[in-house]
């Protein structure tokens, strides 16, 4: 296998493996973890609650009960009455997000500073001339 390769395709290889490696490093620091965990049924807010606390909430969609869990600054869907439970195949994540397709639950870690007031300006924008 290793007879037709140079010495060009092993220092490639051992250069995509370096700089594969140090994208797992440095993810942390390209994507920071948030401070509140929100749940959303239907599109709507249900919940805002902090990370650090360890909590378990359930939350009603439209085919029954989700349970969510937090704990030691992480967050699980530990039931759902979703026919195929890939929510609950996720995991724990301590960031990013966790949804419930059939559900309709978003599950997901982010800070809030700026959320709010991104959707105050959605909703306070005007129709323009370049726009239409």
């Amino acid at each position: 296998m290793t007879e037709g390769t140079t010495v060009a395709d092993k220092l490639l290889l051992i250069a995509l493996v370096i700089i594969s490696a140090s994208g797992f490093i440095f993810i942390k620091k390209a994507f920071p973890q948030g401070t509140d965990v929100l749940i959303e049924v239907n599109g709507k807010q249900e919940y805002k609650l902090p990370l650090n606390s360890d909590t378990t909430v359930s939350v009603k969609g439209p085919t029954g009960e989700t349970v969510v869990q937090i704990k030691d600054k992480r967050v699980c869907i530990k039931e759902s009455s979703c026919p195929n439970k890939i929510c609950i195949h996720s995991g724990w994540i301590d960031r990013g997000a966790i949804i419930c397709l059939p559900n309709k639950v978003m599950v997901s870690i982010g800070s809030t500073v700026g959320i709010d007031s991104q959707r105050e300006d959605k909703q306070n924008k005007t129709i323009d001339a370049i726009t239409g």
